[in-house]
């Protein structure tokens, strides 16, 4: 790896030597960790809802539960773009989705079952929400987007620490799963008519859900 020094008559380059680059490797290792911890905390809050939610009303509000964690590259490609600069302080306070949390629900109703729940926790702090389930994006991407911050105790100091939760059902999981494997295939330069079938089966996803809540409604009032 190399650093570039500018002085008045032309850049210098320097060499940046193996001490430096294990040191840079360990901090931003320590980085990422807080965020990784981040992670594991909200995943063990869904974890006690939903076994709560089983043992209470014999189903299960949650299908499945995703995270993810940016990589390195990806974390500083994220805040280039951002123009936020490569020190970890500034990136902390620009990115906020450096650590993420998937919940895949069966029905829309549920979606908003759990973000009651989590964010009636005394520990949790909304940052922001973003109701792509009730205002779906233009091209038919649907779900509801939270950005929380939660405390990581170190042994040292605490850590408040944001995490963004997507929460949606099975259908528009199934669909935005779709539509990234279509934008990556086509690097973002998608055919107009694969477009229009993409957003028809939005229509039909949401469909989907509406007649799948109204069928278990039905069930539930015999």
């Amino acid at each position: 790896m190399l650093s570039t020094v500018d002085d008045s008559d032309a850049a210098v380059v320097l060499p940046i030597g193996e001490d430096d680059l294990r040191r840079v490797h360990r901090e931003v290792s320590r980085f990422r960790l807080r965020y990784k911890f981040a992670i594991d905390q909200v995943a063990t809050k869904i974890a006690i809802l939903r076994e709560e939610f089983e043992q209470t009303y014999d189903r299960s509000p949650i299908e499945h539960v995703r995270s993810r964690l940016k990589s390195p590259e990806s974390l500083f490609a994220k805040a280039d773009r951002r123009g936020c600069g490569t020190s970890l302080e500034s990136i902390a306070e620009e990115v906020l989705d450096i650590a993420g949390v998937r919940v895949v629900c069966p029905f829309v109703s549920d979606i908003y079952w759990i973000r009651d729940m989590l964010t009636r926790q005394s520990d949790v702090t909304v940052l922001e929400v973003e109701d792509y389930v009730a205002t779906p994006k233009s091209n038919g991407y649907r779900s509801l987007h939270l950005n929380i911050k939660i405390p990581v105790y170190l042994s040292d100091r605490t850590e408040h620490v944001p995490v963004e939760l997507q929460i949606r059902t099975i259908a528009m999981d199934f669909w935005a799963t779709v539509e990234h494997d279509i934008y990556y295939k086509y690097e973002a330069t998608v055919p107009s008519s694969l477009l229009a079938e993409l957003s028809h089966a939005a229509a039909t996803a949401a469909d989907l859900d509406t007649r799948m809540e109204r069928l278990r409604d039905e069930v539930r009032g015999l």
